[in-house]
């Protein structure tokens, strides 16, 4: 294993930091990626399928488009890692959350079949993140306008997951 340590900052948007955060500083990243993996789909299969699209407040996302919603960002967060990781210097845009929450179509879509997407991201995002040298964890590039190594992307795809799951302990299952 190759000691990924925390990114500097200018490695990653300032958005990025309470993500990062939230990661510890063992050196391994991609081990958080995958103990994420085990805990996401654990907890998620735990709850009972009346839970699946409850919301804690108006306008907030159900569980089934919080789930999507984490693996839309792994998607878009390895993608970016990829391509710098490939040196490609091309800026990469920003995408809008929301606007992917609301056309996900998440809500018609079973529990089971968005953790079958979330598991085959999970898969790819891991195999690409195992493929990576350790000189290729200190690229950098240009994401929505800032500055990001291909490290800072492994530490915000973990601490984003991480972030998403403190959510839906404090406020899907701590307000009912």
């Amino acid at each position: 294993m190759i000691r990924i340590d925390k990114p500097l900052e200018g490695e990653y948007a300032p958005y990025a930091k309470q993500y990062i955060d939230v990661v510890a500083d063992s050196g391994d990243p991609i081990g958080r990626i995958e103990e994420n993996r085990r805990q996401m789909v654990a907890l998620m299969r735990s709850l009972p399928p009346e839970m699946h699209d409850y919301r804690y407040a108006e306008g907030k996302w159900s569980l089934k488009e919080l789930l999507l919603h984490v693996t839309d960002t792994e998607r878009i967060f390895t993608y970016r890692a990829l391509r710098i990781a490939r040196n490609d210097k091309t800026p990469l845009p920003g995408f809008e959350e929301k606007d992917y929450a609301a056309e996900s179509m998440a809500s018609i879509r079973s529990m089971d079949d968005l953790l079958a997407e979330y598991e085959a991201v999970k898969d790819a995002t891991l195999a690409l993140l195992n493929s990576f040298t350790e000189e290729m964890f200190f690229r950098t590039g240009t994401a929505s306008g800032h500055n990001v190594s291909v490290r800072g992307l492994i530490y915000m795809i973990a601490g984003h997951e991480r972030h998403h799951h403190r959510i839906i302990n404090e406020r899907y299952l701590n307000q009912r």
